[in-house]
């Protein structure tokens, strides 16, 4: 198989950083996104690898990192959308968005689709790292994408995340017939940095050692990642599902609602000003 031009976002740690070393490993051409300059630059040094800086609470940052890698690559193979976060208290970016929306959604709908034309040239796989957390707490409802009304941190990073599936959904009845694909999935419970900025149980979860044991590690949590990214859709995965340790598997109600994912879409292309 032809080496892939791989384009992971929130690669500078955790699983996105686990799943360029594999990658790298396996030969495989890995471009790095991540929002830490320092982070994203040493592991560019480690792995040999091109890189690029964006802050997704920026979506003009997202736009420059469209441009930016849509000029530097012919073709792109893989679009990793891996880049998010869970916010304790809410926070309105520079957008006029809910930071945790706008991380776990908006930014990886903005590069995406600005991206399409050359996703479709490439019958790109399109992999975007969700959570179970979309069955178990989500809160996203249409009208208050931006939660002004009853925020959480768990129900916006939960409703971020049923907008990755849903997304997912949209791509493959949009795209399909194009050759794009499309997939999420969640990791499992990764004991990483990612879970120091939420709050409530989330918060203990992550700073209890005994519970931290239990978790992932980063390596493990980037399978999923690296066996959609090198596997043959149609053949080791169907394109539209959400995934759970390398298995089609159920989340929320609402991410089957197929009305639900083409609203979100229209919406979001409204938000993101496309």
């Amino acid at each position: 198989m032809a080496k892939q031009t791989i384009i992971i976002t929130g690669a500078s740690d955790g699983i996105g950083a686990a799943a360029a070393r594999t990658l790298v490993a396996s030969g495989e051409s890995v471009v790095l996104v991540g929002r830490s300059v320092a982070k994203t630059e040493a592991l560019a040094a480690e792995l040999g690898v091109p890189h690029h800086v964006a802050d997704y609470s920026s979506l003009a940052q997202v736009r420059r990192l469209a441009a930016e890698l849509d000029a530097a690559y012919p073709r792109i193979d893989v679009l990793a959308n891996n880049a998010g976060g869970i916010m304790s208290d809410r926070t309105v970016t520079e957008d006029g968005h809910e930071l945790t929306f706008q991380v776990n959604h908006l930014g990886g709908f903005l590069l995406t689709t600005l991206l399409l034309d050359k996703l479709i040239a490439s019958s790109a796989k399109v992999i975007q790292t969700s959570s179970i957390a979309a069955r178990l707490m989500a809160k996203l409802e249409l009208d208050d994408l931006d939660s002004e009304h009853g925020y959480s941190a768990q129900g916006a990073y939960g409703g971020g995340k049923l907008a990755n599936i849903l997304f997912t959904r949209e791509l493959h009845r949009r795209y399909a017939e194009q050759g794009l694909s499309a997939a999420a999935f969640h990791p499992g419970v990764v004991g990483s940095n990612f879970g120091n900025s939420g709050s409530g149980i989330l918060r203990w979860l992550y700073a209890n050692p005994l519970a931290r044991r239990g978790m992932l590690t980063s390596a493990e949590g980037s399978d999923q990642l690296v066996w959609l990214a090198e596997g043959l859709p149609g053949v080791d995965w169907r394109s539209g599902e959400y995934y759970e340790k390398r298995r089609v598997a159920k989340s929320s109600a609402k991410a089957d609602d197929a009305e639900l994912a083409q609203r979100l879409w229209e919406i979001s292309e409204q938000l993101v000003a496309l």
